[in-house]
C-alpha cells in the first residue's frame, strides 16, 4: 500500500506534467522533481484518467512494470491528456477542472474464467495475437457488470469478439490501487 505522501506526489507529478505539456515545457523531467522518493524509481505499471465534472476525459496506462512508476504516471498523464484517441487534446483553460485518479497495478495473474474474477477487485486483461485490452477494476463496479460482462467488454477493448475468452484468448487478473484527487 502506498503511503498518503506518496500518493500526494503522485497526483502531483501527474499534474505538473500535464500542465508543463500543456505549456509545451519538458514534462517529464521537470514533473519528477522529488527524487528522495523510494516509490518514484520502483518499477511499476499504472493507468492515469481524467475525469471533467465527473465525465472521463482521457485514460492511457502502462501495464509492464518495467520503469520506474515516477516516469510511468509522468507519462501516462501527458498521453492520457494529448492522445486518448476518444477525446481532443486537453486545454491550458481546461486545467483547474480535471480531477486525476491513478490506478496503480499489481501483478498480472493468469485466469481461466469468470469464476477467477471478483468484481471490484480484479481489473482484467485479454490478449490473443497483436490483440490486447485492458479494463480497469473499477470500471465493472461503474457499470455494474458480473464476471462474464466483463470479460465480454474485455475482450471488445482488445478489438476481439465478446467470446473470445472462451475461444482461445489468454486471460488475466489484477488488483489495482486506486487513489485521486477529490473533486
Amino acid at each position: 500500500m502506498t503511503s498518503e505522501a506518496d500518493r500526494a506526489l503522485l497526483l502531483q507529478i501527474a499534474r505538473d506534467a500535464i500542465a508543463a505539456h500543456v505549456a509545451d515545457k519538458s514534462t517529464i523531467e521537470s514533473a519528477i522533481r522529488n527524487p528522495q522518493s523510494a516509490m518514484l524509481s520502483r518499477p511499476g505499471g499504472a493507468f492515469v484518467t481524467l475525469h471533467t465534472r465527473g465525465d472521463l476525459r482521457g485514460c492511457i496506462g502502462h501495464i509492464e512494470p518495467n520503469e520506474p512508476l515516477g516516469r510511468v504516471v509522468a507519462r501516462c498523464a501527458v498521453a492520457a491528456s494529448s492522445t486518448d484517441p476518444r477525446f481532443p487534446p486537453v486545454t491550458a483553460a481546461e486545467l483547474d477542472a480535471i480531477a486525476i485518479e491513478i490506478s496503480l497495478l499489481g501483478p498480472l495473474e493468469p485466469i481461466e474464467g469468470p469464476h477467477d474474477i471478483d468484481v471490484g477487485r480484479h481489473g482484467l486483461v485479454v490478449e490473443r495475437g497483436w490483440h490486447r485490452g485492458l479494463l480497469l477494476p473499477q470500471v465493472a463496479t461503474e457499470w455494474q457488470w458480473d464476471a462474464d460482462a466483463f470479460l465480454a467488454h474485455t475482450c471488445e477493448k482488445a478489438g476481439l469478439p465478446a467470446d473470445a475468452w472462451q475461444k482461445g484468448a489468454t486471460l488475466w487478473r489484477f488488483e489495482a490501487e486506486v487513489f485521486g484527487e477529490a473533486t
